[in-house]
């Protein structure tokens, strides 16, 4: 534990008595009041989430000429200024060594926001593919990152910070000024509930902290609910549904690679595309409120086909639900699975994502 990076609210988490654990090398506040009840909290009002442990890098200067355009799955020179995009860092043979999001914020700028656990060797394999003389700088250190999901949150931040925050359309951002500093306002999230993520520097982040828990509307939430909801919606885990022998069209994530430009690893995709995966993501939904788990294994027709990525209790369904990889027999809608670890066996079902479609995410 005393080897873990801590973020600038450790304090408050412990003061919030928050179960505290390792994530991606840094101790994560997992629970406050409980899963559950932070799971509900932001599915009815406004969540507050610690995630300053993410990753941000910024590049300046001209998108092509110095190579950033072919870093990723999708194009950045082809994101307006003012809005994001998801997509894939990929290694030559189509895995993915991160998935991530850019904002561009100007012409000449854009930010990567990259997962925690693999901040240092994405910084290190873009810095390799970018020319020699392109700005590329982790601000990782200095920039903190708070998310308030939930269907309160616009009005949440609007009474606070001004109307100009609740006419954000999805995906898009705005820079702003938060507690007197620049601060980047963007409308996303990983809940599948409206919500926003806030970027400011980390000697601002304890006082936008307490400022937002003021508020009745809101409640802190851990990494614990934050997972049970990526998951109802159906949203990929980094290092446990994606990971650099997996490829995103293994992962059922075509929609966020565009074969039409050149990238790293895209030779491998268009043979993969032609010959088919071996291993193909599906959602499964147990026929019962038994939870499977990462590394169960995944029945079909008696024989085993693959295992569990993913997969929790889940509360707005009342059943068990999951995500895996498994042989291309078995991918069928409708296909009967039986889920084993041990002695625990359950019967569970092929189903589309998302798991559940009823949250305020374009609100």
């Amino acid at each position: 534990m005393e080897d873990l990076k801590a973020t600038p609210l450790r304090a408050h988490h412990e003061g919030l008595k928050a179960l505290m654990a390792p994530f991606g090398g840094w101790l994560m506040p997992i629970q406050y009041a409980g899963i559950i009840a932070e799971h509900k909290w932001c599915r009815e009002q406004a969540a507050l989430f610690d995630i300053c442990h993410m990753g941000e890098f910024l590049f300046k200067g001209d998108i092509e000429a110095q190579g950033l355009e072919n870093v990723f799955t999708f194009s950045v020179k082809g994101i307006p200024v003012g809005r994001s995009r998801y997509g894939f860092l990929l290694n030559d043979r189509g895995g993915v060594i991160d998935d991530l999001i850019v904002f561009r914020l100007a012409e000449d700028e854009v930010m990567i926001v990259v997962n925690a656990a693999t901040i240092d060797n994405d910084f290190s394999v873009i810095r390799s593919r970018l020319r020699q003389d392109a700005q590329l700088t982790d601000v990782s250190a200095q920039t903190a990152k708070l998310d308030l999901q939930g269907p309160l949150s616009r009005e949440v931040l609007v009474e606070l910070f001004g109307s100009e925050i609740g006419a954000i359309p999805f995906f898009k951002f705005i820079k702003t000024r938060i507690l007197g500093v620049d601060a980047i306002v963007s409308r996303t999230g990983y809940t599948g509930e409206l919500g926003y993520e806030i970027f400011l520097p980390a000697s601002k982040v304890t006082e936008l902290w307490e400022l937002l828990l003021k508020d009745g509307r809101v409640a802190p939430a851990g990494l614990g609910s934050r997972d049970l909801l990526r998951l109802e919606v159906g949203y990929s885990l980094y290092g446990s549904d994606l990971d650099e022998a997996t490829t995103p069209l293994a992962a059922g994530l075509a929609a966020f690679v565009n074969l039409d430009k050149e990238f790293v690893g895209k030779d491998a995709l268009l043979k993969e595309r032609q010959a088919g995966a071996e291993k193909v993501k599906i959602a499964f939904r147990v026929n019962s409120r038994r939870a499977p788990r990462h590394h169960y294994q995944i029945f079909h027709e008696g024989a085993q086909v693959g295992s569990v990525t993913s997969g929790a209790f889940s509360p707005m369904l009342s059943c068990g639900i999951g995500m895996g990889f498994v042989k291309p027999e078995a991918t069928a809608l409708g296909s009967k699975l039986v889920i084993k670890h041990d002695k625990v066996e359950m019967e569970a079902v092929v189903v589309e994502l998302p798991f559940y479609t009823g949250g305020s995410l374009r609100a």
